[in-house]
C-alpha cells in the first residue's frame, strides 16, 4: 500500500494542528471580514447618495423654471437625508436644469465616516461619493 506524503510521520500526535491551521488562516480571514464591512457600508451609502439624486430631479420636474427646479431639488434632498442615514452636511448638491433636462449632482464626503476608519486595514474606496441622476423634459 503506498502512502501519502505527509508532514507529520504516522502514528504521531496531532493535537494543535487545528489551532496552527487557524493561526495561518486568520490574518486573511479577519481581512476578508473589515473589507466586506468597509466595502458593504460604502456601497449602502453610494446607493443611498443615488437615490437622492434620483429622487430630487424628479422633484425637481415640477418647477416651471431652473430657479424653482433647483429649489425643488435641493429642498427635497436636504429633507430625505437624514432619513437615509447620511448627514446634510456633507452632501454637495448641484442642479443643472435645460430646455431638454434635468441634471442634479450629489457628492457626499465619507472620509470621516466611522466605516472608514477601518478603510486603513484595506485598500480604501473612494472618500467622495459622486452621483448623477437626469430627468428629460417633454418630447417623449
Amino acid at each position: 500500500m503506498r502512502r501519502c506524503f505527509s508532514l507529520l510521520p504516522s502514528g504521531r500526535d496531532r493535537r494543535g494542528v487545528a489551532a496552527i491551521e487557524f493561526a495561518l488562516v486568520a490574518p486573511f480571514l479577519l481581512l476578508m471580514m473589515f473589507a466586506l464591512v468597509v466595502y458593504g457600508g460604502w456601497f449602502w451609502m453610494a446607493y443611498s447618495v443615488q437615490s437622492l439624486a434620483s429622487e430630487g430631479a424628479r422633484a425637481a420636474i415640477a418647477g416651471l423654471d431652473p430657479a424653482e427646479r433647483e429649489t425643488l431639488a435641493r429642498g427635497f434632498i436636504d429633507a430625505q437625508v437624514g432619513d437615509l442615514g447620511l448627514q446634510a452636511e456633507r452632501a454637495a448638491v448641484q442642479v443643472e436644469s435645460t430646455t431638454g433636462v434635468i441634471r442634479v449632482n450629489v457628492a457626499y464626503d465619507v472620509s470621516d465616516h466611522p466605516l472608514m476608519a477601518l478603510s486603513a486595514l484595506v485598500p480604501s474606496p473612494p472618500r467622495v461619493i459622486r452621483r448623477t441622476a437626469v430627468v428629460r423634459l417633454g418630447g417623449y
